[in-house]
């Protein structure tokens, strides 16, 4: 349980940049390294979700937490 909380610290941490562009970001589960999250609001129908999720979200659990994450995946 302590790395979904680990997660959770980084994705708040996150959050106050994706809700400047109406959108945000829901952690729903950890497994294995695989970390799961809803993008909602503005983040949901955006064209560049993806990027955000890879270049942004990604990058910033990769680093923060370095070999415990593999990827992110949105999931609706």
């Amino acid at each position: 349980m302590a790395l979904y909380d680990d997660v959770k610290n980084v994705i708040d941490k996150l959050r106050p940049f994706l809700q400047r562009d109406g959108g945000d970001c829901e952690l729903v589960a950890v497994e294995d390294g695989i970390v799961k999250v809803r993008l909602v609001g503005a983040c949901g129908s955006c064209p560049g979700a993806t990027m955000t999720l890879k270049n942004g979200i990604e990058r910033a659990l990769k680093e923060e937490l370095p070999g415990q994450i593999v990827e992110v995946q949105q999931v609706r």
